[in-house]
């Protein structure tokens, strides 16, 4: 017996029109998706062909003196006394200390911006170098000169003598990256000449205490030593940043690579190449981070921005009217989500420009004019002591001012506040923590950090030190050794 097959039921026209159309929004997402998929690029093969030639490396030599190797092939400490004067050989009562000139050399990458051969690098790729040699893609060899460079940035600008125009690469804006934003390295890591690597932008804005001007593009893109003063792409081929450092344990790539700003690198190489130096603004505040106790406190939604300890007197800050407790949130209309990122947008500034200061004072915003003025060298030093007692210690600190006092519920009129502890460093090791207040160095009276610095400053390496603090109420003796 065949059974008949079910009768088809009629559709209603509207509820075929309805299927067809979901139907064509499903394909459409799918067909979507897969565009969207497709956005990476399924080569950077033509990129990095096209880029190639603006990428050189860099090798460097340097005469040190070191001190003979016991090792030696000939040891002139050993040839008897009657030989030496055959041998050209002083006595060996002269040779005290007995050192041989020795070559050091070194490698790094570059990367040209001028067709006539001005060529961009890390600052310490070349300092300190007796002889620079630029080799381009094609072979060619030359002898570079060093235009200008800025430890502080960690950028150097160099010039050669092509025999032709030159490549011209051009500087993207790093403002406008974003964490997951495809990038491209080239450069000459452990001698392997352009080494072609790619990856995402993973963070920005990072520091990693390496100077006082950080704002790094944190890359998984692979960089090792060698890489130092190679670009860093984007899929449109503009320089976005220039590698600069990793973090590593062991001296080689974990995929935490860094890179200094296109924008900030611009700023540096433009003043090099007009000036052979570099000009920076200057506002006149000491800062410290926005912890989120302290936003409570300060009446702040989110703990952005700086915190202002102290005002310089006669400083830009001081004639705008700023004062310690203000939480400086906008320079020039860009919100400072950071504490690292005021003194970038400072020292930017041209000097004897107006710039607008937009700050939270006891929880309401509050804006401020300041005429930009021009950062001397005792201004960089006293920045630079900070620094020192950071990479010394591993200590951050902070002048304690009435206003921090009140804010924190501290009574004392006088010390220093921890602002941070480096983990592992000889201060976290002492068992120094945020919040702390150093009453005493040496059993010397702390009124500021001027005064910590200055006790601080003649300690040789290795010294032992002990701090008095305040903690939570009650106070304590902590002893350490510097490095």
């Amino acid at each position: 017996m065949i059974h008949p097959l079910p009768a088809v039921p009629r559709r209603h026209p509207a509820f075929v029109f309805l299927t067809f159309l979901f139907m064509g929004l499903f394909l459409a997402t799918l067909s979507g998706t897969s565009r969207a998929a497709s956005s990476s690029p399924e080569t950077f093969a033509d990129l990095a062909e096209k880029l190639s030639p603006n990428v050189v490396n860099i090798y460097t030599t340097q005469m040190v003196k070191a001190a003979r190797s016991p090792h030696d092939l000939f040891n002139d400490r050993d040839i008897p006394e009657p030989f030496r004067h055959f041998f050209g050989l002083p006595s060996p009562f002269e040779q005290e200390q007995p050192q041989r000139e020795q070559k050091r050399t070194s490698l790094g990458s570059g990367v040209i911006i001028s067709k006539d051969g001005y060529i961009v690098t890390n600052n310490h790729v070349v300092e300190n170098a007796d002889t620079i040699n630029v080799r381009l893609t094609n072979f060619e060899e030359y002898d570079a000169k060093i235009i200008g460079r800025d430890p502080k940035t960690d950028i150097a600008l160099l010039k050669i003598t092509p025999k032709n125009g030159l490549p011209v690469t051009s500087f993207g804006d790093s403002d406008k990256l974003r964490v997951g934003d495809w990038v491209m390295a080239i450069g000459n890591p452990f001698g392997f000449e352009q080494t072609v690597t790619a990856g995402i932008v993973s963070g920005k804005g990072r520091s990693i205490g390496s100077g006082p001007y950080e704002n790094f593009i944190q890359t998984d893109a692979s960089i090792n030593p060698g890489n130092s003063g190679g670009p860093l792409f984007n899929l449109k081929g503009e320089m976005v940043g220039i590698n600069t450092a990793i973090y590593s344990r062991s001296g080689g790539n974990i995929g935490i690579g860094f890179a200094i700003p296109a924008n900030m690198a611009k700023n540096v190489v433009d003043q090099l190449r007009e000036h052979g130096s570099v000009v920076r603004g200057w506002l006149g505040v000491m800062i410290q981070p926005v912890t989120p106790e302290l936003a409570a406190q300060f009446k702040m939604e989110r703990p952005i921005g700086a915190l202002v300890g102290e005002v310089s007197p006669g400083s830009p800050a001081e004639k705008a009217g700023i004062k310690p407790g203000d939480v400086i949130v906008e320079f020039n209309g860009k919100e400072i989500t950071q504490m690292s990122m005021l003194p970038n947008l400072v020292a930017q500034t041209p000097v004897g420009s107006k710039a607008e200061v937009t700050l939270s004072r006891k929880g309401a915003l509050k804006k401020l004019p300041v005429i930009i003025a021009k950062l001397k060298e005792e201004q960089v030093a006293a920045t630079e002591a900070a620094d020192s007692l950071d990479k010394r210690l591993g200590l951050g600190v902070q002048d304690l001012t009435p206003e921090l006092a009140t804010a924190l519920g501290i009574t004392d009129k006088h010390g220093v506040l921890v602002t941070g502890v480096e983990p592992n460093s000889p201060a976290a090791e002492a068992g120094l923590r945020k919040g702390d207040l150093i009453l005493e160095f040496n059993q010397r009276p702390v009124r500021d950090v001027k005064s910590l610095l200055n006790e601080i400053k003649g300690l040789k390496a290795k010294a032992t030190v002990s701090f008095f603090i305040k903690r939570e109420g009650r106070t304590r003796f902590l002893g350490l050794k510097l490095k």
